[in-house]
């Protein structure tokens, strides 16, 4: 259903339930179950989400959806199934690992759900895109509304949702709703070279600027506090100091360089 791969300080989590992902109240529990694994096992600074199917995550699974719907107390189940799936991706978008997903093929409502709560998005051209609940007289209620806005704003949202409109990957991306799209068949090599080119960058530093990006979406707080905080703590970090002064000295060797070169 959901395995992992550890490499080095990148973890993949490869969603691998045929044939589309759907979304149950297993994959929910069995997907927390990894986020556990992931807080408590080594440390790693990349969370790469990836699909082994032929769409990334088609939304919820029809037939639970039909049971839920069906009982005598069908609204107070379908509320809790979403607000199930709501939970598990706030968790995800808190992670202090860089969280990226690798589209290749269909985000459908929750799917695309899924990719919003990641910080990085990286999709195929011919992915296809959409939050369509309104069809069916609901909405994206596990966090799309929401992290759609902040992501594009409230007309591009609107557009969206409101219209129930299909965006393939180019579109996508000219939009702003992925941060890449690439050709299917350069979508892994592009993937995997993104985040290793993260994986390689100083976890505490990532972490930190993280937080610092998640508040400037809050008004009751105040991101330039959080920037001097997170700078105080970093100055601390063994790990930044020693980047710090070799920067400084390979600087200084550069300018003096610069200067005995120009005498």
């Amino acid at each position: 259903m959901i395995f992992t791969t550890t490499s080095g300080a990148v973890v993949v989590l490869t969603l691998s339930q045929p044939p589309v992902n759907a979304i149950n109240g297993e994959w929910i529990r069995t997907f927390e179950a990894k986020l556990d694994e992931l807080a408590s096992g080594p440390p790693c600074t990349v969370l790469h989400v990836r699909s082994d199917q032929k769409v990334f995550c088609a939304g919820a699974d029809l037939r639970e959806v039909r049971a839920h719907m069906e009982a005598p107390d069908g609204a107070d189940r379908m509320y809790a199934f979403v607000a199930g799936i709501q939970r598990l991706y706030a968790r995800i978008e808190r992670l202090p690992q860089v969280v990226v997903a690798e589209i290749d093929g269909a985000a459908m409502g929750g799917g695309l759900e899924l990719a919003l709560a990641c910080d990085l998005r990286i999709a195929a051209t011919e992915a296809r895109l959409g939050l369509p609940e309104v069809r069916l007289g609901l909405l994206p209620g596990a966090g799309g509304t929401q992290r759609l806005t902040r992501l594009c704003g409230a007309a591009l949202a609107a557009r969206l949702i409101l219209g129930a409109e299909i965006l393939d990957g180019a579109t996508a991306s000219a939009v702003g709703v992925v941060n890449w799209a690439v050709p299917r068949a350069e979508l892994a090599q592009r993937a995997a070279g993104i985040v290793a080119g993260i994986a390689s960058l100083p976890a505490a530093a990532l972490a930190a600027s993280k937080a610092c990006i998640a508040a400037a979406g809050h008004s009751d707080r105040s991101g330039y506090t959080d920037e001097l905080e997170f700078t105080r703590q970093l100055l601390g970090n063994a790990d930044t100091c020693q980047r710090v002064e070799a920067y400084l000295a390979g600087s200084t060797r550069s300018s003096m360089q610069m200067k005995n070169g120009a005498a």
